[in-house]
């Protein structure tokens, strides 16, 4: 990896530049899928020449407009369902409660680091949110903080909706199982919106994104369970849409080889032994007396 490249990508924080260029490029489509004008924006000139460096040998970017269409329409559903409260955990640039078409009444509360809410705030200072935003800065490795949080924000909702776009995968095994448990935990937290990786996958990305692991921010979590991973921690997985096939419906894929891939039969649960990823939406298990 070149000087370049590791200054490009400094940190975790720095993916969220990378991928709101995908946002933008999709944006600026004539048959855009969603719209997401403050993207580019975001991105800035740092955000197109990191995407450049990650693009180098491999496109990533049709799974990425795949995740975000799956996300929205989990959210639309959610809140069409009653959901009262969005918990956007590691929120990055996403600027949803700008754009989309949301309730006033809406609570979105999104959780980053002081730098990425800063950097978000100063860019969006003179732009008004459609609903009820609140920012929190917050390191979710501190979980004194994030049990704090979750405990007071689960006592004032009554259907929250968490999402956690990009998140998990830099996360390890035993930090993935902590975090569920103690989203379990708050009575209001009802649904969860993840997006996963397969073991296989998660290796190629790993061979194919070296500077991810260079900048301090590897590319941890697969399970071999796939959505069912959660089930130990009380959530359990009510949809689950693969990013392939999503993006195949969507004519997103670059190439033959992927739209070929894409006819062969879905697959949902355990994901031992093929590059499979998807966004899946995770319901609280009901306890028993």
């Amino acid at each position: 990896m070149t000087q370049t490249a590791e200054r490009l990508i400094r940190n975790i924080s720095d993916t969220a530049l990378w991928v709101a260029v995908y946002r933008a490029r999709e944006n600026d489509r004539p048959d855009a899928l969603f719209r997401d004008p403050y993207a580019r924006k975001l991105a800035g000139e740092r955000g197109e020449q990191i995407a450049k460096q990650m693009e180098s040998r491999v496109s990533h970017e049709w799974p990425y407009i795949a995740r975000t269409v799956r996300f929205d329409q989990i959210l639309r559903d959610q809140i069409k369902d009653g959901a009262d409260m969005i918990v956007n955990l590691a929120a990055g640039l996403d600027t949803r409660p700008y754009h989309m078409e949301l309730p006033s009444s809406l609570k979105w509360v999104e959780v980053d680091l002081p730098a990425m809410i800063d950097y978000k705030e100063e860019l969006l200072r003179k732009e008004t949110p459609r609903c009820q935003l609140r920012r929190v800065k917050l390191d979710l490795a501190d979980v004194a903080a994030r049990r704090a949080l979750f405990k007071e924000l689960g006592s004032t909702a009554k259907k929250a909706l968490i999402i956690s776009e990009g998140l998990i995968v830099y996360l390890s095994r035993d930090e993935v199982l902590a975090l569920s448990k103690d989203l379990a935990e708050p009575a209001g937290f009802r649904n969860w919106a993840i997006d996963i990786a397969s073991p296989v996958l998660l290796k190629m990305l790993q061979k194919e994104l070296p500077m991810l692991s260079q900048s301090g921010s590897p590319l941890k979590f697969g399970p071999a369970e796939g959505p069912d991973f959660f089930t130990a921690a009380g959530w359990k997985p009510v949809e689950v849409y693969s990013m392939l096939k999503t993006a195949s419906q969507l004519k997103r894929l670059p190439s033959f080889m992927l739209r070929f891939f894409a006819l062969l039969p879905e697959s949902n649960g355990r994901q031992g032994s093929r590059p499979w990823s998807g966004v899946c939406r995770l319901t609280k298990i009901e306890r028993t007396a």
